[in-house]
């Protein structure tokens, strides 16, 4: 009995095995279904700069992120809170000389890849307490080889019309077993299309002058991966701000030419901890 049962399971899985064959695929050949995969990470900085802008000072900034994915589609959640705000010239606190968790950020994107090729295209949503809510959404290419070439170009769709396109380039390098050293350089131009971006006009005393556009800032960037476990790593990081013109520095009778304030040479520093699930 057990023998005829063996014989009776041997046949279905033979036919089973012609059948995948004739349709030209392989029993160990098909699909696995797709599953839901993610991110929880956490960073610590001494400062928070967006694309040259200083968004703290004098203190500590603590950022948490936590990404969920399903095939090409990613969703993202990502916080800033600065532990004593202080006010810089592009940044004015929402509660000065405080505790605040200030902005809270969710990304929506789409990545489609093809061979070295990857196509990224999304939406974000930036909420902000320390100035008006905006929404963007963003357009990126990226080629996988020695040093990855990237172009995003980002576009204002709401408070503060205007256009952010950014190149970068980077590079990663095996220091010892799974000890990785990323390094990234990445560049910035901006283009204002509201009168939000009208520059500071010294005739006037006042923003009236043309909307701001121009080569805007830089980064140097540098990150050690280093995995304590399957799933969780932490990444040293260090990242060198500067502007990439002199309208991005410019001030005007001590006023900032560019109306969300001049970029400075800025160092950050700090450290990720991120674990994969």
């Amino acid at each position: 009995m057990v023998g005829s049962k063996i014989k009776k399971l041997g046949l279905v899985i033979t036919i089973g095995s012609l059948f995948l064959n004739v349709q030209g695929i392989k029993a160990e050949d098909t699909p696995q279904p797709k599953k839901i995969t993610g991110s929880l990470s956490g960073g610590v900085f001494n400062q928070y700069v967006f694309r040259g802008y200083e968004l703290s000072s004098d203190s500590l900034v603590i950022q948490p992120s936590i990404t969920l994915s399903y095939g090409g589609f990613s969703v993202n959640y990502w916080g800033n809170l600065d532990t004593h705000e202080n006010p810089t010239q592009s940044f004015n606190p929402d509660r000065p000389n405080k505790k605040s968790f200030n902005e809270h950020d969710i990304t929506v994107s789409y990545t489609y890849t093809r061979n070295k090729l990857s196509l990224t295209g999304g939406y974000i949503y930036y909420g902000t307490k320390y100035t008006e809510e905006t929404e963007e959404i963003f357009f990126s290419a990226s080629y996988d080889m020695f040093i990855k070439p990237t172009i995003t170009i980002y576009r204002d769709i709401a408070t503060y019309p205007g256009t952010y396109v950014n190149f970068s380039l980077s590079y990663t390098k095996n220091l010892y077993k799974n000890i990785n050293l990323d390094l990234a350089a990445g560049f910035g131009y901006f283009k204002g299309d509201s009168n939000y971006w009208r520059t500071y006009e010294k005739s006037t005393h006042d923003y009236t002058g043309k909307k701001y556009t121009g080569f805007h800032d830089g980064k140097i960037q540098a990150i050690v991966s280093i995995p304590l476990t399957k799933n969780f790593m932490i990444q040293p990081t260090v990242q060198y701000w500067f502007p990439l013109s002199s309208k991005a520095q410019k001030k005007v009778e001590g006023k900032s030419y560019n109306p969300n304030g001049h970029l400075d040479n800025t160092w950050v520093a700090g450290v990720n901890f991120t674990l994969n699930f």
